[in-house]
């Protein structure tokens, strides 16, 4: 079936129908005006006809009936039907009229209900297919994103360790510290909020901005105490809040940052950039490279493929993505729509 809708097989069922259906009914023509007449009718009133079906369907429904556009809709939808009658009618008036010599269709107006209806008619029916692929397309992707939360589950269950146990480790981790020792409490804390927050707080579609923030905001200050000070690394938040976003979809972004972030004896940046702007949530992530690292597209960007993946699924025309790369730096450039 997904073949079927590809290679729009139903739109040539459609068409190879309609003009059959056409020829059969103007097959008279062939011995009151000739082949030459017989054929230039199917031609011009199919030409026509698809003109007036395909400007509806890829022009005025995607621009304003599916902006909510209900009055442009109409009265454009008005002229498209208007013009395949004017148009239609002057080839009749030729037809019928001159080469057949119907003296009662020299009237221009002579065929306007009939040519009416066939248009409304095949409209009708070719925005009913339309809706039918639409509709399919719509059921697939749900049925993909379902998939993918499914197996999404089932990695998340066979990885995951008994958090009780996880946190009593941690606590008792915590207290064996030297209490003089506040970096290495400090960064044991914030390893603990970070795993609270990916076994606790993540199994919902969406989570608070200011939630996933945190967690990012914990991961780069993990990150800050293993590199010293030949590395510049900056994490900035603008004008954030009031909005939810799928869990651990920007993290992968960062971790890319960090694992490919170049090792130069001075020089070594990585900055994060994080704002909103009306409704639209923009992530800015820079950092340096060594020339001889792997693109971020090749294999060892797993999971840079992943978070792509996730987001076609989760966030279909409502992103847009842009990793760019030179000899000595990464850039990536992230914009999401958000309610």
């Amino acid at each position: 079936m997904e073949r079927f809708w590809k290679y729009k097989i139903d739109h040539v069922i459609f068409w190879i129908g309609t003009v059959v259906f056409h020829m059969f009914t103007r097959v008279h023509l062939i011995a009151k005006a000739g082949f030459a007449q017989f054929l230039l009718e199917v031609l011009i009133r199919n030409a026509l006809l698809g003109l007036a079906i395909f400007v509806n369907i890829f022009v005025l429904i995607p621009r304003f009936a599916q902006q909510k556009k209900w009055a442009l809709y109409i009265l454009f939808l008005l002229l498209d039907l208007v013009f395949y009658v004017i148009a239609k009618n002057a080839h009749d008036v030729y037809l019928y009229g001159y080469a057949m010599g119907d003296h009662g269709h020299v009237n221009f107006f002579h065929n306007t209900f009939y040519n009416l209806s066939i248009a409304l008619f095949y409209m009708t029916f070719s925005v009913a297919l339309q809706l039918s692929r639409e509709w399919y397309a719509q059921r697939e992707l749900i049925r993909k994103i379902e998939v993918e939360k499914l197996n999404t589950e089932l990695d998340y269950l066979k990885a995951q360790i008994n958090p009780h146990f996880l946190f009593n480790s941690i606590n008792t981790i915590y207290f064996q510290i030297d209490k003089h020792n506040t970096l290495a409490r400090e960064t044991l804390s914030s390893f603990s909020e970070m795993l609270r927050y990916q076994l606790y707080e993540c199994n919902g579609k969406e989570i608070p901005i200011e939630k996933e923030v945190a967690y990012l905001r914990n991961y780069v200050d993990l990150q800050r105490h293993r590199n010293d000070e030949n590395y510049q690394i900056t994490f900035q938040d603008h004008n954030l809040g009031g909005f939810t976003i799928a869990p651990l979809l920007l993290i992968p972004f960062i971790e890319n940052a960090f694992k490919h972030v170049s090792h130069r004896p001075e020089g070594n940046r990585i900055d994060v950039d994080l704002s909103r702007q009306g409704d639209t949530f923009h992530m800015n992530i820079f950092n340096t490279k060594e020339a001889r690292h792997p693109a971020r597209g090749e294999p060892s960007g797993i999971g840079l493929k992943n978070v792509q993946r996730r987001l076609e699924l989760l966030y279909k025309d409502r992103h847009a993505l842009s990793i760019q790369e030179s000899p000595d730096h990464f850039e990536v450039k992230l914009t999401l729509k958000i309610n």
